[in-house]
Order: structure tokens, then C-alpha cells, then sequence
């Protein structure tokens, strides 16, 4: 089996995805996620103008070949943009070998080491009526785990609440990226937010009790001392996971943290290779790798880097929000049904636009997530429908503080 053409389409139902569709001299075809939210023409430019013809002619079945030799071929390594161009290729040559066995991806990996995969939704608020009425909702939906996120007080626009209205009238909806030519200046408070959070995790616990897994997000805002300040201070309100703290590129700032809290912590959402995590899990200076397959190379490395973690005891938290299209979501979604440390999936729905273009075997049953048993990953493109969905611009916003200054969002 060769490959004889390897195709990039850019569609924009709701929000930007670029797909990568690679097809074989008997006619099978494979699909793979390259999307990077802000900058997908960077990921199409990439795979267009150097990866593409580099696989024409290639034996779909070498994956691990593949994989070495875009990432070593190109001298400088790592990145988003050229590890979501190699996870695009690896996701759908994985699709390839899964429809070639008439086998889903997962049985390739080992076959399920569970039934299907617990998930959590994403509740939020302006206020605490709001908050709670988002936490019923998502458990009517059949979340079993919920992420809180909060307005604070004194802060305009922050990260993650659903109803925050943006600069264009729209709902927020968890697709932070605003379109247009510029993107949206929000503010930020760090002592602010510390001193709302602990009292917002008070309240979800007086309301709805000390059995539901709750989980937060701090999207890297905090210094290392002030992360540490806000999981003691959260200790009472037993977190399944307090997220992304700190800007882990200096992932020894876990051991500031680490000495100061028990709360559970999970990093790696904007990770590339398994060396961003390399002292995170030698050290056990976290709980949970938040790598998503788009952005960490694919499913080879995912896999990889978990069974790293094994041997920490460590377990997964895949990024799944909807800037993860449902190709990746698959992808990693068969890569957390064969692992042993699967811990938990984070999901979103995608739009019905989306869905229309991204035909999917998954299903969402009482909170469980299951990528399908269909050959391969179980996604299929409607490429008309996705013609019918031009790319649009679009950024996600920035912080600035009080004084001025630039800061992480």
C-alpha cells in the first residue's frame, strides 16, 4: 500500500479546524487534526508547502517510521505548529491501519482496558445562581465530574464563563477565540481572583454536597507561590484536580507547589513533546498529563508518554475542549480506552455545524465517552459540508493588568 495524495482542508463550522486527509493506492483514506486555535493557517501553511509531498509514495503502515522522520527530519524540532502538522499525519495514518484490520484504533493499542471513558463538563457563572443553575444543567446532561469556572468580582472578562458576553454581542461559549482582525484585551487580578475562588468552591459544596467531583481552571495565571496559596486554600473543597497553575515551562516551579498543597494538580494542555514533561512525572510533581493528541504529535507519542507515567502512578486528563476537533477527540479518546492510568476525559460537544461536518461513531452515554468500534478512528469528513464553511479570522484574547502590563491568559 502506498499513499497517493495527502489533502489540507481549513473549514470553519462555528470555529476554525484544519484537517489533514490522506488517501492510499486502494482507496482507503485516513484523517488527522491539525487545528491550533489562533493560528490554523500557520498548521495548513506547514503541512501544504513541506509535509504533504513528503508522503506521497510512503507505506501508510511505517507510522512509527513516519513520525521519526518528520520530527527528526527537521532539524528544529518541537513547536505547535510543526507537532500539530506530525499529529495530523500520525492520527490519520493510526485511521489507515485501524480500517486496513477492520479494527478499531483502540484494539490496535492493546484493545479497552475499560468499558468507556468518565468525562467531565465544563460549568460557569457570573454569579452564584448562575453557577449552580450551569452545574444542574450539565448534570441533567449526565456529567458525573464538573470544572468550575467563575466571574470575579472587579474583573471584567475572564477565561471559561460561558454567558461572558464578547467584544462582537455573542455568548462566549467556551470558543474564547473572538473573529476578526485583532484580538480582545480582557483584565486580570490575581489577588482578587484568590480571595473569590475559595468562596465560590464553599458555596458549590454547601449546594450540591462533598460527593461531586468538582475541578478548576487557572490557566496559567499565578506565580508559583501564588498557585501554592490557592491550592491550600481549596484543600477543604477536595478538588479533583486543580488545573494548569503556573506557566509550566519551568516545570521545577511544581516543586515550590508540591511543598504547599495536596490538592491534586494537572498540567500540559499547551505541551508538545514528552520533554515538557519529563521532571513533571520523574518527580511526581503532578497528578494528571493534560497533553492533547492534536498538539503533542499525535497518538504515538501519546501513548508513549503515558505509559511513562505509569510508573508514577499518574494518570491522564486529556485536553478535550472544542478547539480539539472530533478527529482528535478520537484519537485520544481510543488512546484513554487502552491505557491502564486513564484517569478522566475532559469533553465538550461540538456544534451541530461541526457535527455535520465531522461524521462520528462516539457516543456521550450517563457522563461515559466511547470512540466507537467502527474500522479506525470512526470520524469521517463531509467535505461538502465543509466547503460550505470558508475559514474566518479569528484570535484568542490577551490580558492586561491593572497597570497596564501584558499578561498570561
Amino acid at each position: 500500500m502506498k499513499i497517493i495524495a495527502a489533502d489540507v482542508i481549513v473549514t470553519s463550522p462555528s470555529r476554525n479546524f484544519v484537517t489533514l486527509k490522506i488517501t492510499t493506492d486502494e482507496g482507503l483514506t485516513g484523517l488527522g487534526d491539525a487545528t491550533l486555535n489562533g493560528r490554523e493557517l500557520a498548521v495548513a501553511s506547514y503541512l501544504t508547502e513541506h509535509v504533504t509531498q513528503l508522503l506521497i509514495g510512503r507505506d501508510p503502515h511505517r507510522i512509527e517510521d513516519t513520525w521519526q522522520f518528520l520530527y527528526r527530519g527537521a532539524y528544529w524540532r518541537r513547536g505547535p505548529v510543526t507537532m500539530a502538522a506530525i499529529a495530523a499525519v500520525d492520527m490519520a495514518l493510526w485511521d489507515i491501519k485501524g480500517k486496513a484490520a477492520g479494527m478499531p484504533v483502540y484494539q490496535l493499542l492493546g484493545g479497552a482496558s475499560r468499558t468507556a471513558l468518565r468525562t467531565y463538563g465544563h460549568a460557569s457563572g457570573r454569579d452564584l445562581p448562575e453557577l449552580f443553575d450551569s452545574i444542574r444543567q450539565h448534570l441533567e446532561e449526565g456529567y458525573r465530574s464538573i470544572r468550575v469556572q467563575t466571574s470575579v468580582p472587579g474583573i471584567t472578562s475572564l477565561y471559561g464563563v460561558a454567558a461572558q458576553a464578547q467584544a462582537t454581542g455573542e455568548r462566549y461559549d467556551f470558543e474564547p477565540a473572538g473573529r476578526g482582525a485583532q484580538p480582545t484585551e480582557e483584565d486580570w487580578d490575581t489577588r482578587a481572583y484568590l480571595r473569590h475562588i475559595p468562596t465560590v468552591f464553599e458555596a458549590v459544596r454547601n449546594e450540591f454536597g462533598p460527593e461531586l467531583p468538582l475541578l478548576h481552571d487557572g490557566h496559567h495565571r499565578m506565580t508559583p507561590i501564588q498557585a501554592a496559596k490557592l491550592g491550600k486554600s481549596l484543600e477543604p473543597y477536595d478538588l479533583f484536580w486543580l488545573e494548569d497553575v503556573t506557566p509550566a515551562e519551568n516545570q521545577e516551579a511544581f516543586r515550590l507547589i508540591r511543598q504547599h498543597t495536596t490538592t491534586p494538580l494537572a498540567v500540559g494542555e499547551v505541551f508538545n513533546t514528552v520533554f515538557d514533561f519529563q521532571t513533571l512525572i520523574r518527580e511526581q510533581l503532578i497528578d494528571y498529563v493534560r497533553a492533547a493528541s492534536t498538539h503533542f504529535g499525535g497518538i504515538s507519542p501519546l501513548k508513549k508518554v503515558m505509559d511513562y507515567a505509569a510508573q508514577y502512578q499518574i494518570k491522564s486528563g486529556f485536553h478535550g475542549p472544542t478547539d480539539v476537533s472530533p478527529v482528535g477527540l478520537a484519537a485520544q479518546s481510543h488512546v484513554g480506552l487502552a491505557i491502564h492510568n486513564f484517569g478522566i476525559q475532559e469533553y465538550m460537544e461540538h456544534s451541530e455545524r461541526t457535527n455535520t461536518v465531522f461524521e462520528q461513531s462516539m457516543t456521550f452515554v450517563d457522563g461515559y465517552l466511547h470512540p466507537g468500534d467502527q474500522p479506525g478512528l470512526g470520524v469521517e469528513l463531509n467535505e461538502e459540508a465543509a466547503a460550505s464553511f470558508p475559514y474566518q479570522q479569528a484570535y484568542l484574547p490577551y490580558n492586561r493588568l491593572t497597570d497596564g502590563t501584558v499578561h498570561d491568559w
